[in-house]
């Protein structure tokens, strides 16, 4: 099935329920030559939503704010919060992560974080209701899932491990160098599994990858648990690792789930404010960021072999 990413329209401009942030014009900022160019989002709305503490969705009508165990539906023009799912205390969900909307359904990346062994679940919501419809377990798996995006025919998912000792714990919580991008088919079955620069590691650390989304120029874009930035990766030509393309700031956010608006005619990133229980959309300058990856290797020919 080739279920089509969502279709949604630019934000409205600001009304009473959102407050416009100061912009800032994208740009292409000077960086370490080892690594690839940074460029800056512009943040052109923030709203209030109570239950922006892991990640927000959006489709044409709504975005979808969530916390650990509820989401809230607001009205993406005015931010007004129309339904939510609460799943209450000592229920069957416990860390909610990300989400994606995807033909009227909510897809909800799920995790047992922080109890161990790790769990991981997809659950899905009607949006139209915000009841809860579907559910999938992996079971004990690659880690903590934390996002969940659909695209290029197929379902794609982060399994995070994190170098965090838990309370009570003496290693670690999975170790974050062990955080895959797996993708899946129609049954969440694992058809292949990258793993991350260690670079990106590195900025994640002693956290993990937290939300990922495919963005309008077919890359996918993830984020951490602390940073205000987005890492765009693309897909390597050969190899296990992700191909590190760009890095793209975005004021405002702390990391966390986010979902790109990416069928509207000017494509739009959301995130969050986990700190403020604000979402934010942001202006990316997604055309700027320019593949610098090489090819696998070269094809020699007799009095050009190379010899170590």
């Amino acid at each position: 099935m080739n279920t089509p990413r969502r279709a949604l329209p630019v934000l409205a401009a600001s009304t009473a329920a959102a407050a416009v942030v100061a912009l800032t014009a994208p740009a292409i900022a000077a960086t370490d030559p080892a690594e690839p160019p940074v460029l800056t989002a512009r943040a052109e709305q923030t709203v209030d939503a109570f239950d922006a503490h892991q990640a927000v969705a959006a489709d044409e009508r709504a975005f979808y704010a969530v916390d650990n165990t509820s989401i809230t539906k607001h009205d993406r023009a005015s931010g007004e919060p129309l339904l939510q799912f609460d799943g209450g205390e000592g229920g069957p969900l416990v860390h909610l992560d990300s989400a994606a909307v995807v033909d009227g359904r909510l897809y909800a990346a799920h995790s047992n974080y922080p109890a161990w062994p790790m769990t991981s679940s997809v659950e899905v919501f009607d949006t139209a209701t915000m009841q809860h419809v579907d559910t999938h377990s992996f079971g004990v798996d690659r880690g903590s899932l934390t996002w969940l995006d659909r695209h290029d025919g197929s379902w794609w998912a982060g399994f995070a491990n994190y170098d965090r000792v838990m309370e009570g714990a003496s290693e670690a919580y999975g170790v974050t160098a062990n955080t895959q991008v797996v993708r899946m088919d129609d049954r969440f079955q694992v058809l292949q599994s990258w793993t991350l620069p260690a670079e990106i590691l590195d900025r994640f650390s002693p956290m993990s990858n937290s939300g990922g989304s495919w963005g309008p120029d077919g890359r996918l874009w993830v984020t951490g648990h602390d940073l205000p930035e987005a890492y765009v990766l693309e897909l390597p030509e050969a190899g296990s690792q992700l191909h590190w393309v760009a890095t793209v700031e975005l004021p405002g956010i702390e990391g966390q789930g986010i979902d790109w608006d990416d069928q509207a005619h000017e494509p739009a990133l959301w995130g969050i404010s986990r700190d403020n229980s604000q979402v934010l959309s942001f202006d990316v300058p997604w055309q700027d960021v320019v593949d610098t990856g090489a090819p696998a290797g070269t094809v020699r020919g007799p009095g050009d072999f190379r010899v170590d």
